[in-house]
């Protein structure tokens, strides 16, 4: 009997003493979760200065690429026009003034493909900021439980 009421004794304070210890595990748990969904936005703002950083060099690149098109193509306008002979070649030859005008294409051709990869890469960001903002949107969703959905929000979650 003794034997017996020690342990249904130390049965009882284990169990008293285990509960204390499930909420310790359970704060630790919560303080745990909390730091990683700290983290996650924190590394999600990170994402959005990158990609935000990255579309303000793709802008300024895309203006930049605008004012030398715009120079390349007044010089074509006067370097046709003395083709032509319509301007003043000065002491320019025919397969000089050629040569440049060649020169001119490509450099307009090399600039084009330049403002084509820059159009590209603008759509990438883009895509990635709306993949993020779903993303989001769907970790949102499925932070609610599933019971205090109606119908519609678990289509739209499905959506997402």
């Amino acid at each position: 009997r003794r034997q017996a009421t020690e342990y249904s004794t130390s049965s009882s304070d284990e169990e008293f003493e285990s509960k204390p210890s499930l909420t310790h595990k359970a704060k630790r748990a919560i303080r745990k979760r909390r730091k990683l969904e700290k983290e996650t936005k924190q590394l999600i703002k990170q994402e959005e200065l990158k990609r935000l950083h990255k579309a303000q060099a793709v802008q300024r690149q895309l203006e930049e690429l605008e004012e030398r098109q715009r120079a390349l193509e007044k010089f074509g306008v006067q370097l046709e026009r003395e083709l032509r002979g319509e301007a003043d070649s000065g002491t320019k030859d025919e397969n000089q003034m050629l040569h440049e005008w060649f020169e001119l294409v490509m450099e307009k051709n090399k600039l084009m493909r330049y403002e084509s990869e820059l159009l590209i890469i603008a759509q990438e960001l883009e895509l990635e900021d709306h993949q993020s903002r779903l993303e989001q949107k769907l970790r949102e969703k499925m932070a609610i439980d599933d019971s205090l959905k109606d119908e519609m929000d678990l289509n739209e979650e499905d959506e997402i």
